[in-house]
């Protein structure tokens, strides 16, 4: 006997406050966690100055008994580094969630993730060509993630020409995707060997990281994911729909194959955004949405912006879990968040052989 929806939505409006109470702890807190030691008191202090433009504490650094020098600095590394390097989180992470929880609805597929369709793939190519042949090294800060956006939004877009064929199906996109990352991957490995003085970079870029974030940067990628994420949660209905088939959905008045097409180009798009400020982070996208789904329910109109929530979260908790494990450096994120995300990924492989998998046409 299912619960009456009365108390479904009070479960659900608890976990909201809760998740939203203790992310806005942890956002507090990380903006204090850095390379650098920043005292706890001095940290807020320091925040409340900025955000109150000065309103709260005229003086940032009251009590401390800095000098202006010092205060001046610390107030430069929580304000112009540390926080963005948490905004950056969050919304790359927001951005990851919501795309893998859009293609686990699209392919009906528990495994599917942002990175399933090589997209990553071909943001990294992008990238390697910055490196490898020193294009725009003088601004590089404007060209990698141009050239990054260009190679994840080209192979999103190879996808969708499979995608409009007469005869694609969920299968032939998925291993259409598939086989894109592999060609990829080897495409970038002859690049490499072409100009070895380049692999380093490339390969901090495989495992994704937060160096480039900075307000401008921030800027863009908030206003990028802020507009296409909003278009991609739009799709919660028809989402819902497609898990009940093609045919139940066609017959409800939901174009399935339109459907399709439109999400997985938001989704490429996203995903893009995220590829080109970050590199690739991986198994963000794959965990949120089961995390959301495991605490509110499969509804997709509270699945798509919960794992935004949720993939939010979790790229923040693993930037600052890199801090404490290595003071003093952030190490590429995409080594924390594999961590945590393979033996999810496994646990899932256990279940689908156990059951029947949820994947379909």
């Amino acid at each position: 006997m299912s619960p009456p929806p009365g108390s479904v939505r009070l479960r659900r409006w608890w976990i909201g406050v809760a998740i939203g109470a203790g992310g806005g702890l942890l956002v507090l807190l990380s903006a204090l966690l850095g390379a650098v030691d920043v005292p706890v008191r001095l940290g807020l202090q320091i925040l409340l100055h900025e955000v109150s433009g000065g309103r709260v504490f005229p003086d940032a650094c009251v009590g401390s008994g800095l000098s202006p020098t010092r205060c001046s600095a610390y107030t430069f590394i929580v304000w112009n580094l540390y926080l963005p390097e948490v905004l950056l989180a969050l919304i790359v992470g927001a951005a990851l969630g919501l795309s893998g929880a859009s293609l686990q609805g699209v392919f009906r597929n528990p495994l599917a993730d942002p990175f399933l369709l090589g997209i990553s793939s071909g943001g990294t190519l992008g990238a390697a060509v910055i490196y490898v042949y020193h294009i725009g090294v003088a601004d590089a800060d404007l060209y990698l993630p141009a050239f990054a956006f260009l190679g994840a939004v080209s192979t999103g877009l190879l996808i969708l020409t499979v995608a409009r064929g007469r005869y694609s199906s969920v299968e032939t996109l998925l291993l259409t995707g598939v086989a894109l990352a592999n060609l990829l991957s080897a495409i970038l490995s002859l690049v490499l060997l072409y100009n070895p003085a380049g692999s380093e970079q490339v390969t901090f870029w495989l495992l994704g990281g937060l160096g480039l974030a900075d307000w401008e940067v921030d800027g863009i990628a908030f206003g990028s994911v802020l507009a296409l994420g909003t278009l991609l949660s739009l799709y919660g209905r028809e989402l819902n729909l497609l898990q009940l088939g093609s045919d139940v959905a066609q017959s409800a008045g939901v174009d399935a194959a339109r459907v399709r097409l439109k999400v997985i180009l938001l989704a490429s798009l996203v995903t893009a955004v995220a590829v080109a400020f970050t590199g690739i982070i991986g198994f963000v996208g794959l965990v949120s949405p089961h995390i959301v789904r495991r605490l509110a329910g499969s509804d997709y109109r509270i699945v798509l912006p919960g794992s935004a929530v949720i993939g939010a979260l979790f790229l923040l908790g693993a930037r600052d879990i890199s801090y404490l494990a290595f003071p003093g450096s952030l190490l590429p994120l995409g080594i924390f968040t594999a961590f945590a995300g393979v033996p999810f990924f496994l646990f899932l492989l256990y279940r689908q052989r156990r059951f029947a998998p949820m994947g379909g046409g």
